[in-house]
């Protein structure tokens, strides 16, 4: 229990001399001293400087060992003309030591083959010889019973056993979540929600999504991973065909773009060129609200984060736009922020979330 708090500290502080471990830990001055030794024989803790805290020796300045473990993330991601897996590689402190972006060509490539290929390469960019765990971001639900990832556009991700074998081929733990509950995990470390209790995160992009963050109970994924599958909602009244996916997905949004005057190849092109028309922000706001109006409904946040490229593209102005919208529509009040990440957020939750893991493994293993 000693190694681990004192381990959890170094991780957390990143970099603390044996003194600040005492006022941290409460422990005395022999106990944190042993556990020190304990951790840097397991190749978990590393002195990394000296510092002068008056007569005597310099004081040693230990932190978290970076090379005691290494985490990855893939994001598999539709692509407009081919899929890509997207791809990062840390160490134990945080610290990003590789980073890419590959095109795939499924027809030709195994998911199998084309994980492994860009593993080995994460591997060979950073300098480290093994990964511990491998988060996967898929555009779908994983049912880690049946090994299933379901609602999945991309070209062989739907085979049953493709995780198993994807696990075996790279001989590490992988873990496979949804998109946009890796973005709500970035939003939540890195965005407009670090400070919130709980918060809905609604993503518009090519295809829609919805997270919902818990707090401390985490996030709800549902009984097989299909929580927050909002695109699949049915339009009403009956008589009316399609779900949300037909009214606001991408398509729809660059038809909706294209009909005020504003053209674009993908869906946050064509935002990006009529952010200025308030005409047009007013009708994409509108659909938008039915969107938001059962996760409203439903949940009553305290926050709804827009996200995605969508919201991104829009900026304040759609966010005015649809509290506006969502006002009309229904006598539901929430706070309503865009996205605070900017960088790509599928990426960097399911960087942090294998990275927790791997963290929390660590500790409990001492």
């Amino acid at each position: 229990m000693n190694e681990s708090a004192a381990l959890a500290l170094l991780l957390e502080r990143g970099q603390l001399t044996r003194n600040e471990l005492r006022a941290l830990t409460g422990l005395s001055k022999p106990t944190v001293s042993d556990a020190l030794r304990r951790l840097a024989e397991a190749d978990l803790a590393v002195v990394v400087g000296h510092v002068s805290g008056g007569p005597g020796p310099n004081a040693e300045v230990y932190s978290a060992n970076p090379a005691a473990a290494a985490t990855a993330a893939v994001s598999v991601r539709a692509g407009d003309d081919r899929p890509a897996l997207a791809a990062a590689l840390c160490d134990l402190t945080g610290t990003v030591r590789a980073r890419m972006e590959r095109p795939v060509d499924l027809a030709r490539t195994s998911p199998v083959d084309a994980l492994a290929e860009v593993h080995a390469a994460l591997l060979e960019a950073a300098d480290v010889d093994r990964v511990d765990r491998l988060q996967l971001g898929v555009a779908g639900a994983y049912d880690a019973r049946t090994d299933t990832i379901h609602h999945v556009d991309v070209p062989g991700f739907a085979r049953p056993g493709l995780v198993a074998d994807i696990a075996g081929r790279l001989g590490t733990d992988i873990a496979v979540d949804n998109d946009v509950n890796l973005a709500a995990i970035a939003e939540r470390r890195y965005g407009v929600a670090r400070d919130a209790e709980s918060f809905a995160l609604v993503w518009f992009g090519e295809g829609l999504g919805l997270a919902i963050d818990l707090g401390a109970s985490g996030l709800l994924r549902g009984a097989r991973g299909g929580a927050g599958e909002i695109g699949y909602l049915p339009l009403y009244p009956p008589a009316q065909t399609g779900d949300l996916q037909d009214l606001i997905g991408g398509t729809a949004v660059v038809r909706l773009a294209a009909t005020h005057g504003h053209q674009g190849r993908t869906p946050e092109e064509a935002v990006a060129t009529g952010t200025r028309d308030p005409a047009f922000l007013a009708a994409l706001a509108e659909r938008m609200a039915v969107a938001l109006a059962p996760v409203v409904a439903v949940l009553d946040p305290p926050l709804v984060v827009l996200a995605g490229p969508v919201a991104l593209a829009g900026g304040k102005a759609l966010r005015d736009a649809v509290v506006a919208a969502m006002r009309r529509a229904a006598p539901l009040e929430t706070a309503v922020e865009v996205t605070g990440v900017s960088d790509d957020a599928v990426l960097l939750g399911a960087l942090n979330a294998g990275l927790a893991a791997v963290r929390e493994r660590l500790l409990t293993s001492r």
